[in-house]
């Protein structure tokens, strides 16, 4: 993890696999990535149907967007994954997906299950904010 960011883990309150809060000093740049989605460079939604390989497609893109922007997923300091379903089985796929992506980098996120993402097809997506040196 950037040693310069600081997540905040609490003895009080439920024991959950992320931090509950990230601190960001002052000097570094924020980078606010648009959600990734699984799309192919074409543009065409990957893995009609599948949750686990939608979450997986929508971390490549991220870990892309943040290579060129000179970061990497250790530099991630907040995480919103929108899942297009009703059902929590559906929702914990991708959240397993992508908090193995992540690994020890227990990033705070927020899961939400919706009705609709923008694209036909797609089932899953990750919205960022990163932290780099400015």
């Amino acid at each position: 993890m950037n040693k310069k960011i600081s997540f905040i883990r609490s003895t009080n309150l439920a024991s959950v696999d992320y931090a509950y809060a990230s601190i960001v000093p002052s000097t570094m740049d924020l980078l606010f990535l648009a959600g990734s989605c699984p799309l192919n460079k074409e543009g065409d939604v990957q893995h009609l149907g599948d949750y686990e390989l939608q979450a997986k497609k929508c971390m490549e893109n991220l870990k892309e967007v943040l290579q060129e922007c000179g970061s990497t997923l250790e530099d991630v300091v907040y995480t919103r994954v929108l899942v297009a379903s009703q059902n929590q089985a559906d929702l914990s796929a991708a959240w397993n997906t992508i908090r193995k992506e992540f690994g020890v980098h227990d990033v705070p996120s927020t899961l939400t299950g919706v009705t609709v993402l923008g694209y036909t097809n797609q089932l899953v997506e990750i919205e960022a904010i990163a932290a780099k040196e400015s």
